[in-house]
């Protein structure tokens, strides 16, 4: 089947109403620009003849019923269908606390957006002819309350039968965490972890059987495209983080018959009272971004001691924000061997040892 569309992608929007927004000394997200920066977004992407919008997540800052409502009913304004997935700030308790919705309320606040069946917190659905969505919900919790990033074993019962019975489709997936790792060493440093699926072997397993090449996810809050024995991850930045990026994704069908999926990033410069946008979200990045490079430094594999960690912490002032942006090269020629090594490798390199930008733009041959 000859396949040819256009859709978007804005993840983790961390949508904040005014009255909604407090404060905290370690918060890291921009969120009073959440609603300006998606109006820009929204404006841009009206000049383009779309077919449907992703939305993998986090879509609000923290669960608010206010954000959600604000959300869903922008959401009905676009001329083009919109689809979401629950990210961990849009459900942080099991139960609604007041303050927070509850896990199974999320179904009903989206309704139009994939959610038929209001009472299960995952979906499929057809988006064009020959043309399937599958939208998963990672968001769990223990007996204890504690929110864990997996999928529950009914939901990939029913993911299951849900590939077997699509087979002749092309199948496109979102889910919040992270399926395919994006950093080194991604599932097994402790800072990393929190971002990636735990059972994300079962899911990728049996996606590759399957023949589904295609996930879209969020979480990370970096542009970043990552692949694994076919599989592509494509994880977007926030909405709110630097450097307030979406994506435009194309998907045609050449004459030979192969499908090819061309990816196209923009950033949000400025929007009104923040004229220096790029910059400002950047530095404040840096800033905030120094505790967690202090304990990156200090945990394995470095293991560094705190003055050491303390000397070198300093240089990574911008390391987070580059890594955001995607396509970064580092080089860090005044640090120790081993933290050299260890840092240089998060540059945007292949197997090879060679620079492969196409994390923000790029064309992708399906198989």
């Amino acid at each position: 089947m000859s396949l040819n569309f256009r859709f978007a992608v804005i993840s983790d929007l961390h949508i904040a109403l005014p009255h909604t927004i407090w404060n905290h000394p370690s918060r890291f997200h921009l969120v009073e620009v959440s609603i300006p920066v998606l109006e820009s977004i929204l404006d841009r992407l009206s000049t383009l003849k779309l077919d449907f919008l992703l939305l993998p997540g986090d879509l609000t800052q923290h669960g608010e019923p206010a954000n959600h409502t604000w959300l869903a009913e922008r959401l009905a304004q676009l001329p083009y269908p919109a689809y979401v997935v629950p990210g961990n700030h849009d459900v942080p308790t099991l139960e609604s606390d007041g303050n927070a919705i509850g896990l199974a309320d999320f179904p009903h606040y989206y309704r139009s957006y994939g959610y038929d069946n209001p009472e299960q917190l995952y979906y499929t659905c057809q988006l064009l002819p020959g043309v399937r969505l599958i939208g998963l919900n990672s968001n769990q919790f223990d007996r204890h309350g504690k929110q864990l990033g997996c999928l529950d074993d009914a939901q990939l019962s029913w993911l299951q039968t849900v590939l077997a019975e699509h087979q002749d489709d092309l199948i496109l997936v979102m889910i919040h965490h992270n399926v395919v790792e994006h950093l080194p060493g991604q599932s097994r440093n402790p800072i990393g972890q929190r971002y990636m699926l735990d059972n994300a072997p079962t899911l990728l397993k049996m996606l590759r059987e399957a023949k589904v090449q295609l996930v879209f996810t969020g979480h990370l809050h970096v542009q970043d495209i990552a692949c694994s024995e076919g599989v592509y991850d494509i994880t977007t930045g926030s909405l709110v983080s630097y450097p307030h990026p979406y994506r435009v994704l194309e998907l045609r069908t050449d004459d030979r018959g192969q499908r090819l999926l061309h990816i196209a990033s923009g950033r949000v410069e400025s929007v009104p009272g923040w004229e220096t946008l790029q910059q400002t979200s950047r530095d404040f990045m840096g800033e905030r971004s120094q505790p967690f490079m202090l304990q990156l430094l200090m945990q394995p594999p470095l293991k560094l001691s705190q003055a050491e960690a303390a000397e070198l912490a300093p240089h990574l002032h911008s390391f987070w924000a580059d890594l955001a942006n995607g396509d970064a090269r580092f080089a860090f020629p005044t640090f120790p061997a081993s933290a050299r090594r260890y840092f240089e490798r998060f540059s945007a390199i292949d197997a090879n040892g060679q620079l492969q930008c196409i994390d923000n733009n790029t064309t992708l041959l399906l198989s």
